[in-house]
C-alpha cells in the first residue's frame, strides 16, 4: 500500500523522452532508460510526458505509446506518473482518462500556461481533472513557466479534494510552501533541483528531479539524511551535487542539458525536438567538467 505521507515515493525523475536520430520516439530506449533509473538509480518512480519529456512537441498518440512502454518496462516495481496537464481543461481530462486506461499510477497536472487563469479558474480546472479519474493527482506549481502561481488559499481548498494529494513545487517561495504544509496534508515534492535541500528541510517528502537522471542514488541519500534529521550529512550530500546542478540546470535548458549528460554517460536520450536545440560542443565540454567535478565522469 502507498504511504499516504509520500503517495508517490521519495525519489522520482521527470524522465526525458528519448528520440532516434530521425526524430521519432525511441520506445526501446525509453524502456532501457526507465529500467536503468528504477533498477540502478534507486528511483521510486518516474514522471512520463512532463515538460522535461518535451510534452509540448510530443503528440498525444506518441505520449500514449511512450506511457505504455514505460509501464510495461517498470510499472510492476515503480510508480509511473503520467503528465496530463495542458492549458485546455477538456484536453487535460482526455489525457487523464487515457492515462488511467493504460494503467498509470498517478497524474501530474501543471498550472494552465499562457492563458493565465484566475485562482477561481485554477480551482475549476484542477477540480475537473481530478474528478475525471480515480487516480491520485500531483499538482505542478511552476509560475516561471505558467505565469500564474497557485495561491496558498487555493491550495488549501484543492487539498479538500480526495484525489489531490501532492504538489510538485517549482515556485521557489519557501514561505508559501511552509504555510501550505501547515494548513494542509498535501505531500510536497521539490520540483527545482537547486532547492531540493531547502524544500526537504521545511517539510517536503521527496523530489521530482531532472538531475535525478544521473544522480538518483545521491538524491535518495539526501532525502534519507533529512528524514533522519542529519542535516550535516544532508548538506554534505547537497554540496557534492552542486556541480551537477550547475551543469544541468545552470548552463542551459534542462531537457537539452540532461540529454547531453545522458549521452556522455552512455544512456539513451537522443536529440531534442525543435524549438529546443541540442547542446553545443562548448556547452557539452563545460557539462563534462561539471559532471567530473560531481564525481560522475573521469
Amino acid at each position: 500500500m502507498p504511504d499516504p505521507a509520500r503517495p508517490f515515493g521519495r525519489v522520482l525523475t521527470a524522465m526525458v523522452t528519448p528520440f532516434t536520430e530521425d526524430g521519432s520516439v525511441d520506445l526501446a530506449g525509453a524502456q532501457e532508460l526507465a529500467a536503468h533509473l528504477v533498477d540502478r538509480g534507486r528511483h521510486d518512480g518516474l514522471v512520463v510526458n512532463g515538460t522535461t519529456g518535451e510534452s509540448p512537441t510530443v503528440s498525444d498518440a506518441e505520449q500514449t505509446t511512450l506511457l505504455e512502454a514505460v509501464l510495461d518496462a517498470v510499472g510492476d516495481r515503480a510508480v509511473v506518473v503520467a503528465g496530463a496537464g495542458t492549458n485546455d481543461t477538456a484536453h487535460s481530462i482526455d489525457k487523464a482518462r487515457a492515462a488511467e486506461r493504460l494503467g498509470a499510477h498517478g497524474l501530474l497536472v501543471v498550472t494552465p500556461y499562457y492563458n493565465r487563469p484566475t485562482q477561481r479558474g485554477l480551482l475549476a480546472h484542477f477540480g475537473a481533472v481530478a474528478d475525471a479519474t480515480d487516480l491520485p493527482v500531483m499538482l505542478y506549481d511552476i509560475p516561471p513557466r505558467s505565469q500564474v502561481p497557485i495561491a496558498v488559499d487555493t491550495l488549501v481548498r484543492l487539498a479538500e479534494h480526495p484525489r489531490i494529494v501532492a504538489v510538485k513545487d517549482a515556485k521557489g517561495n519557501l514561505n508559501d510552501v511552509s504555510w501550505t504544509l501547515a494548513r494542509t496534508d498535501l505531500a510536497y515534492y521539490s520540483g527545482d533541483d537547486v532547492l531540493n535541500l531547502a524544500l526537504l528541510a521545511v517539510g517536503a517528502v521527496g523530489v521530482v528531479s531532472v538531475v535525478g537522471h544521473v544522480v538518483g542514488p545521491q538524491l535518495a541519500e539526501l532525502v534519507a539524511a533529512v528524514e533522519a534529521g542529519d542535516l550535516v550529512r544532508a548538506r554534505a550530500v547537497n554540496d557534492a551535487l552542486l556541480p551537477v546542478y550547475a551543469g544541468i540546470m545552470g548552463g542551459g535548458q534542462g531537457a537539452m542539458m540532461v540529454k547531453a549528460a545522458l549521452h556522455l554517460l552512455g544512456l539513451p536520450a537522443g536529440p531534442t525536438r525543435p524549438p529546443l536545440v541540442d547542446a553545443t560542443a562548448e556547452e557539452v565540454a563545460q557539462l563534462r567538467r561539471d559532471l567530473a567535478a560531481g564525481g560522475l565522469l573521469r
